[in-house]
Protein backbone atom coordinates (compact mmCIF):
# COMPACT_ATOMS: atom_id res chain seq x y z
CA UNK A 1 0.00 0.00 0.00
CA UNK A 2 1.11 3.78 -0.88
CA UNK A 3 1.49 6.29 1.69
CA UNK A 4 -0.68 9.23 0.60
CA UNK A 5 1.65 12.17 0.44
CA UNK A 6 0.13 15.23 1.82
CA UNK A 7 1.58 18.50 0.77
CA UNK A 8 4.03 20.72 3.63
CA UNK A 9 1.91 23.58 2.71
CA UNK A 10 -1.28 22.49 4.03
CA UNK A 11 0.38 21.87 7.58
CA UNK A 12 1.82 26.29 7.58
CA UNK A 13 -1.49 26.87 9.87
CA UNK A 14 -2.82 24.56 12.92
CA UNK A 15 -6.06 22.76 12.29
CA UNK A 16 -8.55 20.12 12.93
CA UNK A 17 -11.02 18.07 11.26
CA UNK A 18 -14.18 19.19 12.51
CA UNK A 19 -16.13 16.87 14.41
CA UNK A 20 -19.23 15.07 12.88
CA UNK A 21 -21.50 15.73 16.14
CA UNK A 22 -23.69 11.83 16.93
CA UNK A 23 -26.65 14.03 17.18
CA UNK A 24 -27.01 15.23 13.67
CA UNK A 25 -29.72 17.87 12.82
CA UNK A 26 -30.79 19.71 9.88
CA UNK A 27 -29.48 23.65 9.87
CA UNK A 28 -32.59 25.73 10.85
CA UNK A 29 -31.53 29.24 9.08
CA UNK A 30 -29.91 30.45 12.72
CA UNK A 31 -27.18 29.82 14.40
CA UNK A 32 -25.27 31.90 17.19
CA UNK A 33 -21.91 31.44 19.09
CA UNK A 34 -21.07 31.64 22.63
CA UNK A 35 -21.98 35.66 22.99
CA UNK A 36 -25.15 35.18 20.73
CA UNK A 37 -23.59 36.57 17.52
CA UNK A 38 -24.71 35.00 14.31
CA UNK A 39 -23.66 33.56 11.29
CA UNK A 40 -24.42 35.76 8.54
CA UNK A 41 -21.40 36.73 6.79
CA UNK A 42 -19.35 34.07 4.93
CA UNK A 43 -15.63 35.14 2.95
CA UNK A 44 -14.64 32.78 0.38
CA UNK A 45 -10.58 33.22 -0.23
CA UNK A 46 -10.22 31.68 -3.53
CA UNK A 47 -6.22 31.95 -3.84
CA UNK A 48 -3.29 33.28 -1.46
CA UNK A 49 -1.50 34.15 -4.70
CA UNK A 50 -1.35 38.17 -5.42
CA UNK A 51 0.67 40.35 -7.91
CA UNK A 52 0.75 43.07 -6.03
CA UNK A 53 3.68 43.32 -2.55
CA UNK A 54 1.95 45.93 -0.42
CA UNK A 55 4.39 45.94 2.69
CA UNK A 56 0.80 45.84 5.16
CA UNK A 57 0.13 42.62 3.40
CA UNK A 58 2.53 40.73 1.47
CA UNK A 59 5.72 42.38 1.72
CA UNK A 60 8.59 41.49 -1.21
CA UNK A 61 11.44 40.32 1.42
CA UNK A 62 8.59 37.62 2.26
CA UNK A 63 6.69 36.80 -0.08
CA UNK A 64 9.52 36.85 -3.32
CA UNK A 65 9.63 34.07 -6.32
CA UNK A 66 11.02 31.43 -3.65
CA UNK A 67 7.89 31.78 -1.84
CA UNK A 68 5.90 28.64 -1.28
CA UNK A 69 2.38 29.07 -2.13
CA UNK A 70 -0.42 26.12 -2.24
CA UNK A 71 0.22 23.60 -5.17
CA UNK A 72 -3.26 23.86 -7.19
CA UNK A 73 -4.00 20.32 -5.65
CA UNK A 74 -4.77 21.69 -2.43
CA UNK A 75 -7.15 24.08 -3.75
CA UNK A 76 -10.74 23.85 -3.15
CA UNK A 77 -12.61 23.68 -6.48
CA UNK A 78 -15.43 25.37 -7.87
CA UNK A 79 -17.37 22.74 -6.75
CA UNK A 80 -16.49 22.34 -3.08
CA UNK A 81 -16.72 25.94 -2.87
CA UNK A 82 -20.15 26.20 -4.28
CA UNK A 83 -21.73 23.00 -1.90
CA UNK A 84 -19.63 24.57 1.59
CA UNK A 85 -21.41 28.01 0.30
CA UNK A 86 -24.70 25.79 0.14
CA UNK A 87 -24.14 24.57 3.89
CA UNK A 88 -23.06 28.45 5.14
CA UNK A 89 -26.61 29.32 3.61
CA UNK A 90 -28.80 26.95 5.30
CA UNK A 91 -26.86 28.14 8.82
CA UNK A 92 -28.47 31.66 8.02
CA UNK A 93 -25.13 33.45 5.80
CA UNK A 94 -26.70 35.82 3.41
CA UNK A 95 -24.01 38.03 2.34
CA UNK A 96 -20.30 36.12 0.54
CA UNK A 97 -17.63 37.97 -0.21
CA UNK A 98 -15.13 36.57 -2.90
CA UNK A 99 -11.15 37.55 -1.64
CA UNK A 100 -7.97 36.19 -1.96
CA UNK A 101 -5.05 37.41 -2.54
CA UNK A 102 -6.12 38.71 -5.56
CA UNK A 103 -9.48 36.85 -6.61
CA UNK A 104 -9.04 37.94 -10.44
CA UNK A 105 -5.58 35.74 -10.58
CA UNK A 106 -8.05 32.58 -10.09
CA UNK A 107 -8.80 31.38 -13.54
CA UNK A 108 -12.48 31.27 -14.48
CA UNK A 109 -13.77 32.80 -11.43
CA UNK A 110 -16.59 33.99 -13.50
CA UNK A 111 -18.17 30.45 -13.45
CA UNK A 112 -17.64 30.30 -10.10
CA UNK A 113 -19.68 33.02 -9.57
CA UNK A 114 -22.29 31.92 -12.09
CA UNK A 115 -22.62 28.73 -9.76
CA UNK A 116 -23.14 30.88 -6.49
CA UNK A 117 -25.13 33.56 -7.83
CA UNK A 118 -27.89 30.47 -8.11
CA UNK A 119 -28.02 29.66 -4.57
CA UNK A 120 -30.57 30.75 -2.45
CA UNK A 121 -31.82 31.49 1.19
CA UNK A 122 -34.12 29.18 2.92
CA UNK A 123 -36.64 31.56 2.21
CA UNK A 124 -35.98 32.13 -1.20
CA UNK A 125 -34.07 35.24 -1.61
CA UNK A 126 -30.37 35.35 -3.58
CA UNK A 127 -27.51 36.00 -1.84
CA UNK A 128 -25.50 39.22 -1.54
CA UNK A 129 -22.36 38.75 -3.64
CA UNK A 130 -19.44 40.93 -3.53
CA UNK A 131 -15.56 40.54 -4.42
CA UNK A 132 -12.95 42.70 -3.57
CA UNK A 133 -9.69 42.85 -5.61
CA UNK A 134 -6.82 45.34 -6.20
CA UNK A 135 -8.33 46.12 -9.90
CA UNK A 136 -5.10 45.22 -11.73
CA UNK A 137 -7.34 42.88 -13.44
CA UNK A 138 -10.85 44.34 -13.03
CA UNK A 139 -10.93 46.34 -16.80
CA UNK A 140 -10.53 42.87 -18.48
CA UNK A 141 -13.15 41.28 -16.21
CA UNK A 142 -15.95 43.43 -15.27
CA UNK A 143 -18.65 43.08 -17.12
CA UNK A 144 -17.92 39.58 -17.00
CA UNK A 145 -18.39 39.00 -13.69
CA UNK A 146 -21.34 40.86 -13.46
CA UNK A 147 -23.17 38.91 -16.54
CA UNK A 148 -21.89 36.17 -13.94
CA UNK A 149 -24.10 37.53 -11.37
CA UNK A 150 -21.50 39.54 -9.40
CA UNK A 151 -23.54 42.34 -7.48
CA UNK A 152 -21.16 44.57 -6.22
CA UNK A 153 -17.53 45.26 -5.70
CA UNK A 154 -14.40 46.64 -3.33
CA UNK A 155 -11.39 47.95 -4.73
CA UNK A 156 -8.77 48.30 -2.40
CA UNK A 157 -6.69 51.90 -3.69
CA UNK A 158 -4.26 53.49 -0.79
CA UNK A 159 -2.98 55.99 -2.94
CA UNK A 160 -3.98 58.63 -6.22
CA UNK A 161 -0.13 60.52 -6.35
CA UNK A 162 0.92 57.25 -8.58
CA UNK A 163 4.77 57.41 -6.75
CA UNK A 164 3.14 56.89 -3.53
CA UNK A 165 1.03 54.30 -4.81
CA UNK A 166 3.67 52.68 -6.70
CA UNK A 167 5.91 52.29 -4.14
CA UNK A 168 3.11 51.00 -1.78
CA UNK A 169 2.05 47.96 -4.08
CA UNK A 170 6.36 47.71 -4.42
CA UNK A 171 5.74 46.12 -7.83
CA UNK A 172 5.26 49.57 -10.39
CA UNK A 173 2.36 49.10 -10.94
CA UNK A 174 0.18 52.53 -12.35
CA UNK A 175 -2.53 54.30 -10.32
CA UNK A 176 -4.52 54.87 -13.72
CA UNK A 177 -4.88 51.43 -14.15
CA UNK A 178 -6.99 51.21 -10.98
CA UNK A 179 -9.11 53.19 -12.00
CA UNK A 180 -9.87 52.56 -15.33
CA UNK A 181 -10.66 49.27 -13.65
CA UNK A 182 -13.69 51.17 -11.59
CA UNK A 183 -14.28 52.96 -14.55
CA UNK A 184 -15.27 49.47 -16.22
CA UNK A 185 -16.92 48.12 -12.92
CA UNK A 186 -19.54 51.50 -13.05
CA UNK A 187 -19.99 50.46 -17.27
CA UNK A 188 -21.03 47.24 -16.31
CA UNK A 189 -23.33 47.57 -13.65
CA UNK A 190 -21.39 46.74 -10.40
CA UNK A 191 -22.76 48.82 -7.54
CA UNK A 192 -22.14 50.10 -5.42
CA UNK A 193 -18.22 50.80 -5.69
CA UNK A 194 -16.30 51.02 -2.56
CA UNK A 195 -13.09 52.21 -2.00
CA UNK A 196 -10.74 50.58 0.14
CA UNK A 197 -7.90 52.58 1.82
CA UNK A 198 -5.51 51.45 4.22
CA UNK A 199 -3.96 54.51 6.05
CA UNK A 200 -0.37 54.23 7.36
CA UNK A 201 1.37 57.10 9.05
CA UNK A 202 4.01 58.16 7.24
CA UNK A 203 3.50 56.29 4.17
CA UNK A 204 0.17 57.75 2.27
CA UNK A 205 -1.75 59.33 5.29
CA UNK A 206 -1.53 62.63 3.53
CA UNK A 207 -3.09 60.97 0.54
CA UNK A 208 -6.39 61.37 2.95
CA UNK A 209 -7.43 64.31 1.45
CA UNK A 210 -7.28 63.98 -2.32
CA UNK A 211 -8.58 60.57 -1.83
CA UNK A 212 -11.66 62.32 -0.44
CA UNK A 213 -11.78 64.91 -2.64
CA UNK A 214 -11.43 62.35 -5.86
CA UNK A 215 -14.66 60.09 -4.65
CA UNK A 216 -16.64 63.22 -3.66
CA UNK A 217 -20.01 63.28 -5.23
CA UNK A 218 -19.36 60.14 -7.02
CA UNK A 219 -21.50 56.95 -6.59
CA UNK A 220 -18.13 55.62 -4.65
CA UNK A 221 -17.98 54.81 -1.21
CA UNK A 222 -14.88 55.74 0.28
CA UNK A 223 -13.82 53.70 3.54
CA UNK A 224 -10.51 54.40 5.55
CA UNK A 225 -8.89 51.18 7.17
CA UNK A 226 -6.82 51.39 9.69
CA UNK A 227 -3.24 49.58 9.40
CA UNK A 228 -3.99 46.51 11.24
CA UNK A 229 -1.31 44.07 12.40
CA UNK A 230 -2.81 40.69 10.87
CA UNK A 231 -0.21 37.94 10.61
CA UNK A 232 2.90 38.46 11.17
CA UNK A 233 4.95 39.21 8.02
CA UNK A 234 4.48 42.91 7.72
CA UNK A 235 6.41 44.51 10.75
CA UNK A 236 3.08 46.18 12.33
CA UNK A 237 3.84 48.96 14.62
CA UNK A 238 1.31 50.73 16.72
CA UNK A 239 2.88 54.03 15.78
CA UNK A 240 2.15 53.78 12.10
CA UNK A 241 -1.85 53.17 12.91
CA UNK A 242 -3.69 56.66 12.10
CA UNK A 243 -7.11 56.19 14.49
CA UNK A 244 -9.89 56.85 12.06
CA UNK A 245 -11.03 59.31 14.35
CA UNK A 246 -8.05 61.36 13.61
CA UNK A 247 -8.79 60.51 9.94
CA UNK A 248 -12.36 62.05 10.08
CA UNK A 249 -11.01 65.34 12.13
CA UNK A 250 -9.03 65.90 9.18
CA UNK A 251 -11.35 65.44 6.32
CA UNK A 252 -14.38 67.58 8.62
CA UNK A 253 -12.17 70.68 8.17
CA UNK A 254 -12.12 70.43 4.70
CA UNK A 255 -15.28 68.52 3.95
CA UNK A 256 -17.74 68.75 6.84
CA UNK A 257 -19.42 65.50 7.94
CA UNK A 258 -22.33 64.35 9.76
CA UNK A 259 -22.68 60.56 10.72
CA UNK A 260 -25.23 57.99 9.19
CA UNK A 261 -26.65 54.64 11.12
CA UNK A 262 -24.84 51.39 10.45
CA UNK A 263 -27.08 49.32 8.03
CA UNK A 264 -26.77 46.12 9.05
CA UNK A 265 -25.66 45.31 13.03
CA UNK A 266 -22.35 43.64 12.78
CA UNK A 267 -21.22 45.92 9.89
CA UNK A 268 -17.45 46.72 10.10
CA UNK A 269 -17.29 50.91 8.89
CA UNK A 270 -18.85 53.26 10.73
CA UNK A 271 -20.88 55.41 8.44
CA UNK A 272 -20.37 59.40 7.72
CA UNK A 273 -21.78 61.86 4.64
CA UNK A 274 -20.64 64.93 3.35
CA UNK A 275 -23.18 67.72 4.39
CA UNK A 276 -23.54 69.53 1.41
CA UNK A 277 -24.57 65.78 0.10
CA UNK A 278 -21.00 64.75 -1.52
CA UNK A 279 -21.80 61.46 -0.49
CA UNK A 280 -20.56 58.84 2.16
CA UNK A 281 -17.42 57.97 3.49
CA UNK A 282 -16.69 55.32 6.10
CA UNK A 283 -13.70 54.33 8.40
CA UNK A 284 -13.03 51.01 9.44
CA UNK A 285 -11.54 51.32 13.08
CA UNK A 286 -9.51 47.75 13.08
CA UNK A 287 -7.41 48.36 16.01
CA UNK A 288 -8.96 51.94 17.88
CA UNK A 289 -12.21 50.83 18.21
CA UNK A 290 -12.78 47.33 18.59
CA UNK A 291 -16.05 45.74 16.62
CA UNK A 292 -15.90 41.64 18.51
CA UNK A 293 -19.06 42.27 19.90
CA UNK A 294 -21.07 42.21 16.71
CA UNK A 295 -18.86 40.09 14.57
CA UNK A 296 -20.95 38.20 12.46
CA UNK A 297 -18.09 36.85 10.16
CA UNK A 298 -16.32 33.44 8.94
CA UNK A 299 -13.62 32.93 6.71
CA UNK A 300 -13.21 29.78 4.80
CA UNK A 301 -9.19 29.81 3.05
CA UNK A 302 -8.27 28.45 -0.02
CA UNK A 303 -7.95 25.49 0.49
CA UNK A 304 -10.85 24.66 2.63
CA UNK A 305 -10.20 25.45 6.15
CA UNK A 306 -12.34 27.07 8.27
CA UNK A 307 -11.39 30.21 10.43
CA UNK A 308 -13.80 32.09 13.26
CA UNK A 309 -11.85 35.74 13.52
CA UNK A 310 -8.86 37.01 11.64
CA UNK A 311 -6.13 36.82 14.18
CA UNK A 312 -6.90 33.24 14.31
CA UNK A 313 -4.34 30.39 14.77
CA UNK A 314 -5.94 27.49 13.89
CA UNK A 315 -8.57 26.31 11.31
CA UNK A 316 -11.23 23.95 11.35
CA UNK A 317 -10.53 21.91 8.21
CA UNK A 318 -13.44 21.47 5.83
CA UNK A 319 -11.83 19.44 3.29
CA UNK A 320 -10.77 16.72 4.71
CA UNK A 321 -14.51 16.09 5.54
CA UNK A 322 -15.58 17.05 2.02
CA UNK A 323 -12.92 14.57 0.27
CA UNK A 324 -13.24 12.08 3.00
CA UNK A 325 -16.88 11.22 2.03
CA UNK A 326 -19.25 13.02 5.00
CA UNK A 327 -22.61 13.90 3.29
CA UNK A 328 -24.34 17.39 3.66
CA UNK A 329 -25.96 16.85 6.88
CA UNK A 330 -22.59 15.65 8.68
CA UNK A 331 -20.56 18.69 7.51
CA UNK A 332 -23.55 20.92 7.97
CA UNK A 333 -23.82 19.71 12.16
CA UNK A 334 -20.12 19.87 12.23
CA UNK A 335 -19.59 23.50 10.63
CA UNK A 336 -22.61 24.70 13.31
CA UNK A 337 -20.96 22.91 15.95
CA UNK A 338 -17.99 24.52 15.50
CA UNK A 339 -19.98 27.68 15.20
CA UNK A 340 -21.56 27.34 18.47
CA UNK A 341 -18.40 26.76 20.59
CA UNK A 342 -17.26 30.37 18.77
CA UNK A 343 -15.61 32.63 21.75
CA UNK A 344 -13.16 34.55 19.29
CA UNK A 345 -12.69 38.53 20.17
CA UNK A 346 -8.94 38.73 19.90
CA UNK A 347 -9.61 42.94 19.01
CA UNK A 348 -11.78 43.40 22.38
CA UNK A 349 -9.22 41.52 24.81
CA UNK A 350 -6.56 43.28 23.79
CA UNK A 351 -8.17 46.60 24.17
CA UNK A 352 -7.96 45.64 27.10
CA UNK A 353 -4.87 43.66 28.04
CA UNK A 354 -5.56 40.61 28.27
CA UNK A 355 -3.06 38.02 28.77
CA UNK A 356 -4.47 35.54 26.22
CA UNK A 357 -4.27 38.38 23.75
CA UNK A 358 -0.76 39.01 25.00
CA UNK A 359 -0.38 35.22 24.37
CA UNK A 360 -1.73 35.36 20.57
CA UNK A 361 0.59 38.63 19.96
CA UNK A 362 3.90 36.78 20.91
CA UNK A 363 3.90 34.68 17.58
CA UNK A 364 3.27 30.81 19.08
CA UNK A 365 1.25 29.55 17.57
CA UNK A 366 1.09 31.31 14.36
CA UNK A 367 -1.53 33.61 13.23
CA UNK A 368 -2.91 33.35 10.00
CA UNK A 369 -2.04 36.05 7.36
CA UNK A 370 -4.29 38.39 5.14
CA UNK A 371 -3.08 37.31 1.89
CA UNK A 372 -4.35 33.83 2.80
CA UNK A 373 -7.94 34.84 4.18
CA UNK A 374 -8.30 37.92 2.61
CA UNK A 375 -9.90 40.61 5.03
Amino acid sequence: MVDKVIPLADHRYASAVPIIPADITAPTGSLHDQFSRPLRDLRISVTDRCNFRCSYCMPKAVFDPHYDFLPHGSLLGFEEITRLARLFIAHGVHKIRLTGGEPLLRKDLDRLVSMLSKLRTPDGHAIDMTLTTNASLLAKKAQALRDAGLQRITVSLDALDDAVFRRMNDVDFPVADVLKGIEAAERAGLGPIKVNMVVKRGSNDHEILPMAARFRHTKVILRFIEYVDVGASNGWRMDEVLPSAEIIERINVAYPLEPLEANDRGETAQRFRYRDGGGEIGVISSVTQAFCRDCNRARLSTEGKLFLCLFATRGHDLRALLRGGANDLEIASAIGLVWQQREDRYSELRSTGSASAQALDSGEPKRIEMHYIGG
